[in-house]
């Protein structure tokens, strides 16, 4: 399974993707992010300044408004090789 960078607040999310199979990375800071197949992010303060600098490949996947399971919808669409 897809290893998947979540942002701490998340823990409904993880979880959800927890229970899939999928390996989990806590996000606390941006090294962290580095070899995971995608992040879920809040998008609570996304880019907040505007900088645009890259640390992983990988799709993000922005939170905000979604249920846990629009989000492992989405985590299994990004990640499907």
């Amino acid at each position: 399974m897809a290893r998947i960078g979540v942002e701490q607040a998340l823990t409904n999310i993880s979880e959800a993707l927890r229970e899939k199979g999928h390996e989990i990375v806590d996000l606390k800071q941006e090294s962290d992010a580095q070899g995971c197949d995608c992040c879920v992010i809040s998008g609570i303060d996304s880019n907040v300044m505007g900088m645009q600098d890259t640390q992983m490949q990988g799709s993000v996947i922005e939170a905000n408004g979604l249920s846990a399971d629009e989000v492992c919808q989405q985590v299994e669409q990004r990640t499907s090789r």
